[in-house]
């Protein structure tokens, strides 16, 4: 049973510290960015790949800073996501992590971490978040796959329109929810008949 609880992070609003550089590193830094392009990130790591460099290369949100992780790198963080091999950091830094109360991932030990990055369905304003619990990330790829392509495409132009609704909709809440669902309802019912 997952047990896990999805949230949403304002990673503009965050500092999160990357440690790691290598084609692991990329990956997370390149899914952080897709996600929230504005979102503040302290790389640190002794070595740093070429394809890692060339990606971070001229972002304005991005501090690398090359050299080993040290203690003090957790200062003012809010969130820690680590691509290394190391065990012995990477049970370093969950043990410093805990201490402290920052949310740390570390890439593939899924017992080490505190939040997973899952995959994400894309399309405007609607983001949906699809967790396998840790167990495998290739199932969670296929399903995105499939949500992007059963997504209409002018489902951006709807949320704008329930927005829309939603502000000017007068009354408790329990009528405004009663509102909006007999809305939905009807533009579902019509998607359908189409």
């Amino acid at each position: 049973m997952n047990k896990l609880f999805p949230i949403f992070l304002k990673l503009e609003q965050l500092q999160v510290l990357l440690i790691g550089a290598g084609p692991v590193g990329l990956e997370k830094i390149s899914a952080l960015l897709q996600q929230s392009p504005k979102a503040k990130v302290r790389v640190v790591a002794k070595d740093v790949s070429v394809d890692f460099r060339a990606f971070v290369d001229g972002r304005e949100y991005i501090d690398l800073c090359e050299r080993s992780f040290e203690d003090v790198d957790l200062d003012g963080v809010d969130l820690v996501v680590v691509a290394s091999n190391n065990v012995v950091l990477n049970q370093h830094v969950q043990r410093l992590t805990r201490k402290q109360n920052i949310l740390l991932n570390v890439a593939d030990k899924p017992d080490l971490c505190d939040f997973y990055l899952g995959a994400v369905v894309v399309k405007g304003d609607l983001k949906i978040g699809i967790s396998t619990n840790g167990k495998s990330p290739t199932i969670a790829k296929r399903l995105k796959e499939f949500l992007y392509g059963l997504l209409p495409e002018e489902i951006d132009e709807t949320l704008g329109l329930m927005y829309e609704m939603r502000e000017q909709l007068r009354g408790d809440f329990w009528e405004k929810v009663r509102m909006l669902n007999a809305h939905t309802r009807e533009l579902l019912e019509r998607r359908q008949n189409d």
